[in-house]
């Protein structure tokens, strides 16, 4: 505990204890009733949070029945915690309060007296009697929604006066007529209470309140949430077992109490109830437990089909759920799906098993590749501008490739475990065909660390493969796209027929940031097909799926080729000097590449590159001759 036994019960005599309005300037005391205070809502707000952490672990054990006997001494030491401090909470609770808290609830609006002249200087007898009227609401509001005493609340006589200034004649009068109603109000209240037996004899059995919004990624909804002050008294001093994964509380309360807990304004769903009996920890599995053989307990050969119970209860009972997960069906085969699109085809009557997730990646594959990936990240001094140039800068446009994404979820990960969490993620979104089905950055599926790992950095320049022009600033190569055709790009808006600029879809200037099935995807080769789209000026109106090595290294070659062309071109103003035999051994090394690599060696766009380093390798020549002494 952070605090002792004797000062929770000094703090809490020391709020039961009437105010002295001899010593309401005493600085001391008044500072001691504050630190007092302090103290009493951190306890109940210890309290809660014990409660939830509770009710969180016999959920999961619920759901995960297998696990009651290892879990069961761990839910003991939880519910002696738990048990500590609710008797120490319950030391703030006023019991009689509760009780003539529960009599406020039941008085009727009392007779006012709108012609009493105490009042007049309210105004006419209508609005005496609205003032008068306003002040019983508000009275009653404070009394039923609390346990502490009548002097909590004899401050409401000033509401009476409100808006009036203290030195208008009549002022003083009308405070003390307030206050004399009020306290009419609280002897009536007392005087309900007591009429009727204050002993806890009334068994009741409530249920708390279901969470009806589901909690964001790392936010833990409080079980007790949604209960007013009242009932949280209630609660803690006359709850007396509670099954916690199932949101029920046994309590025994007074008559009165009982009354209030049963009506149908009742926050708490509530029902008379026999005697409480030892209950034990865990309770019997839920209907829809998640048995062996859902999720990687078993072999993938004994893997059962996961139903809607299963996900849910993953979802809501752990935060360490992964994002992504690797499923098998007889439909789609192995697929990379998040927990929501699972649940969602599921709904839809899918059938298939769970095969592994992040976490179950092979240890020996993942660990060497996430080492290398950090130490490379340390190392590198940031990333590399995709339009440098090629023939200057060795590792241009490294930062479009599979290694600058993996070293930029490096960059954007939180922590150690963040990055090895986040790389297994990437490692899986990869081999997603379609990056639009994960709803990146939208639904919060997946981390910004694995989006930025997933897309390049910005827009990729195309100038290369564009057809030669006269247009000095857009003149290409005519370089054919090889395997870089295929390359998926992302985009908002991109029919140019739509009014409105086409976006990327993590642009700031988006309504909603991230990828979605709505979203439009082309490829390089429709982006390069046409030139009439209104791209966004700010983030260039797309990005692009990281390039493969094959892809990156006929980006890259493609950009010396068209950097030569440039220093070839004699129509330039402004030009680096020309090295007749550099370009020579530059020329004769891109001569032999094949434009379509590893991945389409046999694609004809072989002859167009071929032409082009011809037409250079003839230039070169001309301007060697052309400065030779």
């Amino acid at each position: 505990m952070y605090w002792t036994q004797d000062e929770v019960q000094a703090a809490a005599e020391l709020l039961r204890s009437e105010r002295d309005p001899a010593n309401e300037d005493d600085d001391e005391r008044w500072e001691a009733r504050r630190e007092a205070g302090e103290l009493q809502e951190r306890v109940l707000s210890r309290w809660r949070h014990a409660a939830g952490s509770l009710h969180r672990a016999q959920a999961v054990i619920a759901h995960f029945p297998w696990l009651t006997d290892w879990a069961r001494p761990k839910l003991w030491a939880k519910e002696g915690y738990l048990e500590g401090l609710r008797a120490q909470a319950a030391l703030f609770v006023e019991p009689a309060g509760l009780v003539v808290a529960a009599a406020v609830a039941e008085l009727g609006t009392p007779s006012l007296p709108a012609d009493d002249h105490a009042f007049a200087v309210l105004g006419n007898r209508s609005r005496i009697s609205t003032g008068l009227s306003l002040l019983w609401r508000r009275w009653q509001y404070a009394a039923e929604g609390g346990w502490e005493g009548p002097a909590s609340r004899a401050f409401k006589r000033y509401d009476l006066v409100e808006g009036i200034r203290s030195d208008k004649k009549g002022h003083a009068e009308a405070l003390e007529g307030a206050g004399r109603l009020i306290q009419s109000w609280e002897d009536e209240a007392r005087a309900a209470a007591a009429a009727t037996d204050p002993t806890p004899t009334v068994w009741v059995t409530a249920r708390l309140p279901e969470d009806t919004e589901e909690p964001s990624r790392g936010d833990a909804r409080d079980v007790l949430d949604g209960l007013d002050r009242w009932t949280l008294g209630v609660v803690v001093t006359w709850t007396v077992t509670a099954d916690w994964s199932r949101r029920t509380l046994t309590l025994k309360v007074p008559t009165l109490v009982a009354d209030r807990l049963l009506a149908s304004s009742s926050v708490l769903s509530c029902e008379r109830g026999a005697e409480a009996e030892p209950a034990e920890a865990v309770a019997e599995a839920h209907p829809g437990s998640v048995r062996p053989g859902v999720f990687d307990d078993t072999a993938v050969f004994d893997r059962r089909p996961v139903t809607l119970a299963h996900l849910r209860a993953l979802r809501n009972h752990s935060y360490a759920a992964d994002q992504l997960s690797i499923v098998f069906s007889t439909s789609g085969g192995a697929e990379v799906l998040s927990l929501q699109a699972i649940e969602k085809r599921v709904e839809q009557g899918w059938l298939g098993v769970v095969v592994a997730g992040g976490s179950d990646l092979p240890e020996s594959l993942l660990s060497p590749w996430i080492k290398e990936v950090a130490l490379t990240s340390e190392a590198d001094e940031g990333p590399h501008s995709g339009h440098a140039s090629a023939g200057q800068d060795d590792s241009f446009g490294a930062d479009l490739g599979l290694a600058g994404g993996a070293q930029a979820a490096v960059r954007w990960a939180r922590g150690e475990r963040a990055k090895e969490h986040d790389l297994r993620l990437l490692a899986m979104a990869r081999g997603v065909p379609d990056l639009r089905s994960l709803d990146t950055g939208r639904s919060g599926v997946l981390p910004v660390a694995v989006r930025e790992g997933l897309l390049t950095p910005g827009p990729l320049d195309l100038t290369p493969f564009r057809a030669p022009s006269t247009d000095r600033r857009r003149r290409g190569s005519g370089l054919p796209l090889g395997v870089l055709g295929p390359v998926q790009i992302y985009a908002t808006n991109a029919d140019p027929a739509f009014e409105g600029k086409g976006h990327s879809p993590f642009c700031r200037h988006t309504r909603d940031r991230g990828l979605a099935q709505s979203d439009d995807l082309l490829s390089v080769s429709d982006l390069l097909a046409r030139d009439d789209w209104d791209w966004c000026g700010k983030c260039g109106g797309y990005f692009a799926r990281r390039l493969t090595d094959t892809q990156l290294s006929y980006y890259r070659a493609a950009h010396r080729l068209h950097d030569i062309a440039g220093q070839l071109d004699g129509e330039r103003t402004y030009r680096a000097p020309v090295e007749p035999e550099a370009l020579r051994k530059q020329l004769e090394e891109l001569a032999d590449r094949e434009p379509g690599g590893h991945e389409n060696v046999n694609w004809d766009g072989r002859w167009r590159w071929r032409e082009v380093v011809g037409g250079l390798r003839s230039r070169a020549e001309r301007h060697r001759l052309d400065i030779a002494p």
